[in-house]
């Protein structure tokens, strides 16, 4: 077998790439928070809405020939929005809790890993090569993004830490994962996944410090104008920053003469 570099339809992980993951992430709260909330659609309709947008947007990514950053960015903030409304119809709605839904949604997120570990060989952003590493992949995100609300909620509310210390605890774990790739040799897969996860809650409990009221500890800003902000930073950090897609990796077989 011989190993041919191809390019994936992900981008390549570099700082730039979580600084627009934690504001996408946070876009995902004040955005999920405004049309659940302040438009009075509810969780379950606005999970409906947005699944479809998710749903629409993996479907094109899977379809696209190449990589495409605003293309690729959509699907992730499609992602964190529903993964916000759907956080909250399973905790609030359901009565399961957050402690109850973040249990449910890390056995489903250790399972699609595991999964997509026995299929391919490998959870890591390199093999993000095929149609079938690309559905894993999201179907991994998805459940990725909606455990990160409910790890955001349970930690700010349940354990009433409030927003600030959500944010002092997430990004002070955020930093351990940061130390750890550059002071270890713990898998660089694991610290992948580990801070893909650890970004969301940061992400929600800073759009909740945003838009929540201030008796609540926020700062009660608009929740449109907030999303509003959010989405030009995103659109600004694309374009000033480059987005070179990552490399990966296929095997081979060789041909005869």
């Amino acid at each position: 077998m011989q190993r041919e570099s191809v390019y994936s339809k992900v981008p390549e992980v570099v700082l730039s790439f979580w600084v627009i993951k934690i504001l996408a992430t946070t876009l995902g709260e004040t955005a999920g928070d405004a049309v659940s909330m302040s438009l009075g659609l509810g969780y379950l309709l606005s999970t409906g809405i947005f699944a479809v947008v998710f749903a629409i947007a993996v479907a094109a990514q899977i379809r696209a020939t190449s990589f495409h950053p605003a293309l690729y960015w959509v699907t992730i903030i499609a992602t964190t929005i529903v993964g916000t409304t759907l956080a909250d119809f399973a905790d609030r709605s359901l009565g399961i809790g957050y402690a109850g839904g973040a249990g449910i949604l890390l056995a489903l997120l250790l399972a699609s890993l595991i999964t997509w570990y026995r299929v391919v060989g490998s959870v890591s952003v390199q093999t993000v090569v095929s149609t079938r590493s690309e559905v894993f992949y999201w179907i991994t995100i998805m459940f990725s993004q909606t455990l990160g609300t409910a790890l955001g909620d349970w930690t700010a509310d349940s354990m009433g830490l409030g927003y600030l210390g959500g944010m002092a605890i997430f990004g002070g774990l955020l930093l351990v994962v940061a130390l750890a790739y550059y002071m270890t040799r713990v898998s660089r897969t694991l610290l992948f996944w580990t801070a893909f996860v650890l970004t969301r809650p940061l992400g929600a409990v800073v759009g909740d410090l945003l838009d929540k009221p201030t008796d609540h500890g926020g700062l009660a800003l608009s929740r449109y104008t907030a999303s509003l902000v959010l989405i030009g930073l995103i659109a600004l950090g694309i374009m000033l920053f480059e987005q070179r897609p990552a490399r990966g990796e296929v095997f081979k077989q060789p041909t005869d003469g």
